[in-house]
């Protein structure tokens, strides 16, 4: 089966470097996918899942945006963080959650909502990907 090299890294490391069947990514106006061979392709991901496929296994992994460059059977993602669902600290992603809403909740004057907002969405999406909401 063809297959394209699929690079996920962060500004701390190298998430993944594998081949893969194919790539779903979220990208800011939806989810699209790459397969092998696919036309050459710029894009700005949201926070979400970032879904492919090895050896028929489907697997995911959460990234806070970024970009994806698809170009020459390479699909290369820079996220801004990204974290395989195993990886996933769960206490820790539900107790951002929780203080996110609790910020939110508060409507304090010095809130920053949009950062608070963000926080929540990722706190959400890394336990959706974990499994663990």
């Amino acid at each position: 089966m063809a297959t394209l090299r699929l690079e996920v890294v962060t500004p701390d490391k190298t998430v993944i470097n594998t081949d893969a069947e194919m790539v779903i990514c979220p990208g800011v106006e939806g989810e699209f996918g790459v397969l092998p061979h696919h036309v050459s392709l710029l894009s700005a991901l949201k926070i979400g899942s970032l879904r492919y496929r090895v050896e028929g296994q489907d697997k995911e992994i959460f990234i806070s945006g970024g970009f994806v460059d698809v170009n020459n059977n390479i699909c290369s993602v820079l996220a801004e963080s990204a974290e395989h669902a195993h990886d996933i600290d769960t206490a820790r992603a539900m107790a951002a959650k929780e203080r996110a809403e609790e910020r939110l909740a508060r409507r304090e004057e010095d809130l920053d909502e949009v950062r608070a907002l963000i926080a929540l969405q990722k706190a959400t999406m890394r336990l959706q990907i974990a499994g663990g909401l």
